[in-house]
């Protein structure tokens, strides 16, 4: 098992988009690393208090996820997701698949807080009145 981890401080929307792309990433490396013909990726997001967890489990365990070396002049056109998910992610890394061939890539994102500003008071749904006609 083999995990990383990067601190960042974000807002729930930059959370939400650091999600999706995590989710993008893992899911587009699924299908172009780690596809058998005849079968297929699985995809699973988890949630416990405000941690979110990627899952993408696929096939082939020989293909090991490692990210790409640095590129300080910007050539590569590919080979940066891992970088991208180890930038974003506050956890990530990969195991093998318990219950057959394969393995299993993951991160974890801490979603903040969403505060009131101050001297508002928070609606609830049951607050929510229609709109004026």
């Amino acid at each position: 098992m083999s995990a990383s981890t990067h601190g960042a401080s974000r807002t729930a929307p930059d959370a939400h988009d650091a999600l999706a792309l995590i989710a993008a990433e893992l899911c587009a490396n699924a299908v172009q690393h780690g596809h058998v013909p005849g079968r297929d990726f699985n995809l699973q997001l988890a949630v416990h208090d405000r941690t979110v967890r990627i899952e993408v489990t696929d096939t082939r365990g020989e293909r090991i996820p490692t990210p790409a070396a640095d590129d300080p002049i910007g050539s590569r056109t590919n080979g940066r997701g891992l970088l991208l998910v180890a930038a974003l992610a506050d956890l990530w890394g990969w195991c093998p698949r318990p219950d057959g061939p394969g393995k299993t890539v993951w991160a974890q994102l801490t979603i903040p807080a969403t505060g009131t500003p101050a001297g508002q008071t928070p609606l609830r749904s049951n607050d929510r009145k229609p709109p004026r006609r």
